[in-house]
């Protein structure tokens, strides 16, 4: 209890306390005399009522103390109600910091993986323009190759020229002079020619086309890569080539039947 509050108690219990002592001394019957008399007399104390003022002095500094009591406990009360308040307040502010920090971890968590997505589709597009291109590059160069691929005149110059080429590619031994004289000596250049009169036409097997070479030898050397046609110009220069490389060293010996 605060001192202020105690010291107002005590001093208007006090005050009621003087009065009724005050009260209790004066007899009941006492009249107003002279003064003299009223100095003259004798005035008669009685322990009984004096003992009824402090019992009453007590009471009333014990309600006192009680009202004071409760006023102060009515206060501590109060302070304990705002205090739970402010509790209340600071969880409910705390719990919404924490909800908006778990929204702002899932907002960051979606945009990382909407990033990490995008980055992943933009690697693929890279990728698939990376292959587009060189499967671009690849398709130009096959383009180039094919425009700048060596080209033959379809004659006799071309075909023997052609040949040569592939006997090249091969290794088979031989030189354009070589075939083209031979040639000239067995079919004058006509890769239609065919010989019915000697001993091959004789046994069923008449020597054809440049070269004139019989069908059994074409087929045994054929040269991979050219036509089966024994009247094909390539075809049958390559296969009586392959066939006097291996007979005589290369169509170069060769200065008469063969």
């Amino acid at each position: 209890m605060p001192k202020n509050t105690h010291k107002i108690a005590i001093a208007g219990v006090a005050t009621l306390g003087a009065a009724a002592l005050a009260f209790s001394v004066v007899p009941a019957d006492a009249q107003t005399t002279t003064k003299d008399a009223v100095s003259s007399s004798r005035v008669a104390y009685s322990s009984e009522p004096v003992q009824d003022v402090k019992a009453s002095v007590t009471d009333q500094l014990a309600g006192a103390s009680v009202k004071v009591d409760a006023i102060e406990a009515k206060k501590e009360a109060a302070k304990a109600a705002k205090d739970a308040v402010a509790k209340k307040k600071a969880a409910t502010e705390a719990a919404a910091e924490a909800a908006a920090a778990k929204k702002k971890a899932v907002a960051a968590a979606a945009a990382k993986k909407k990033a990490a997505a995008a980055a992943a589709a933009k690697k693929k597009a890279a990728a698939a323009r990376k292959a587009r291109e060189a499967a671009s590059r690849a398709a130009q160069r096959a383009t180039i190759k094919q425009v700048v691929a060596k080209s033959y005149a379809n004659n006799l110059d071309g075909w023997i020229k052609h040949s040569l080429d592939i006997m090249k590619s091969k290794g088979i031994p031989g030189s354009y002079n070589g075939l083209y004289r031979n040639i000239m000596r067995e079919s004058s250049g006509n890769p239609n020619a065919i010989n019915n009169w000697d001993v091959n036409a004789v046994n069923g097997i008449p020597s054809k086309g440049l070269l004139q070479v019989i069908p059994p030898t074409f087929s045994a050397y054929h040269v991979n890569g050219t036509s089966w046609n024994i009247y094909d110009p390539i075809a049958n220069i390559t296969a009586a080539a392959n066939y006097a490389a291996d007979k005589y060293g290369s169509i170069d010996n060769v200065d008469s039947a063969y």
